[in-house]
């Protein structure tokens, strides 16, 4: 990317990026769109910059593709102000093309809109090409980019993020935010440092290993009777249909009442991750964070699940 060390604030990890992001970019009672299902966090953040989510729903019929354009238009009002994506996308590992990065970038140049991109997962891609919206040319000063090493690196409690743009109020306005709250843990900092000096083929390995579990839990899953599972772009997460009548009540049912030779699984209902009351209510979120051999047996113990589950339904 074409940055320099001006255009980067360090922040206490991607999570305050985002938070200072919406701060200096909205104004109470403004409005963000967000393709959901998303990062549930998201919508802490909005509530502390007391701005309003406006969710879009993307389909697990269509992959989680975009929703067309014409579905963005009608959300958006006067108060309208930014559009949030997260690209690879928690919790679904959506990678949107670059088709996709093109159509945000008209619809923001036409409302004039931030576009606010979370690239947290952007180096575990496997299907397809990652888009930074950091290089979408002509709107240079709309993107704000939150990164982190929390994924990249494994070093979640590191707690080290950054905002990255070339909107020079933007920056102003995060700095004195990151002024006030003095800054991101120091030896987490040199930590980071460390990180980023690692040679460039330190991903081949990480990446061909979580590409190697994705292509074996998708497989499985979707060999599960009345189990769909697209198959996720990126990142380390994939989104699944169940035959069940309430995403809650299974995923605690599975942990409190249901084991397979001494073992059960835990995965995440899929409701916490949209803003629309009522979706998701039979899908889940898993993270293929295992090793092979425990995502197998995961699957084998799921499969088992839903032979049994009280709540089981004919789709």
């Amino acid at each position: 990317m074409d940055v320099n060390h001006n255009q980067i604030i360090v922040t206490t990890g991607g999570s305050e990026a985002i938070l200072f992001g919406f701060m200096a970019c909205l104004d109470p009672g403004d409005e963000v769109i967000i393709p959901e299902p998303f990062y549930a966090n998201y919508n802490g953040f909005a509530v502390a910059a007391n701005v309003h989510v406006k969710p879009i729903t993307s389909s697990i019929d269509t992959g989680f593709a975009l929703p067309p354009i014409e579905q963005f238009e009608q959300l958006i009002t006067p108060k309208t102000k930014a559009i949030l994506i997260c690209n690879p996308n928690n919790p679904t590992g959506y990678l949107y093309s670059r088709e996709e990065m093109e159509v945000l970038k008209q619809l923001c140049l036409k409302y004039n809109l931030f576009l606010f991109s979370d690239e947290a997962y952007r180096e575990f891609c496997y299907t397809g090409k990652h888009i930074s919206a950091a290089n979408l040319e002509g709107l240079e000063n709309n993107v704000i980019l939150m990164d982190t090493i929390s994924k990249r690196y494994s070093a979640c409690g590191g707690r080290i993020g950054a905002l990255v743009t070339k909107n020079q109020q933007v920056l102003d306005a995060v700095m004195k935010f990151a002024q006030a709250r003095l800054s991101p843990p120091s030896f987490a900092q040199i930590a980071g440092e460390a990180a980023v000096d690692l040679p460039d083929d330190y991903f081949n390995e990480i990446k061909a290993e979580y590409q190697s579990r994705r292509d074996l839990l998708v497989e499985l899953l979707n060999k599960i009777p009345g189990v769909f599972c697209p198959n996720p772009g990126g990142a380390f997460y994939a989104m699944a249909k169940l035959p069940i009548d309430d995403a809650d009540k299974f995923c605690q049912w599975i942990l409190e009442s249901f084991s397979y030779e001494q073992q059960t699984v835990m995965v995440s209902p899929a409701t916490g991750f949209y803003a629309t009351p009522g979706l998701g209510k039979n899908e889940i979120r898993l993270a293929y964070v295992l090793n092979r051999e425990d995502i197998s047996n995961a699957m084998i113990c799921l499969e088992k699940a839903l032979a049994v589950y009280p709540g089981r339904t004919n789709s």
